[in-house]
């Protein structure tokens, strides 16, 4: 199986940069819980505290379509933290063997 690499590009609507740190701490904690996660990490760009990038690794694209089904995903990200950001972009790689 090969490994999926992603990074997602967020930059929050002005005013809601704590609200949207203080749920993605615990997303965080509960994807890097999932059997197929590798790894997943959030940084904050430099000179810009309202963008930010998540880079995450999953097993297989299984793992990753498990993740995108979680109660997390779905109820935190996609519902409480997308709709506090002006912009998202996710890129997809298939990691090399």
């Amino acid at each position: 199986m090969t490994q999926v690499q992603l990074i997602a590009r967020h930059t929050i609507k002005s005013g809601h940069e704590d609200e949207v740190f203080a749920l993605l701490s615990g997303f965080i904690g509960e994807a890097r819980a999932e059997p197929g996660n590798l790894a997943f990490d959030a940084y904050r760009k430099v000179g810009d505290q309202r963008s930010y990038v998540l880079l995450e690794r999953y097993a297989s694209r299984a793992a990753l379509a498990e993740h995108r089904a979680s109660p997390h995903f779905t109820t935190v990200l996609l519902g409480q933290i997308v709709p506090l950001l002006e912009s998202r972009a996710i890129e997809e790689y298939d990691v090399p063997e």
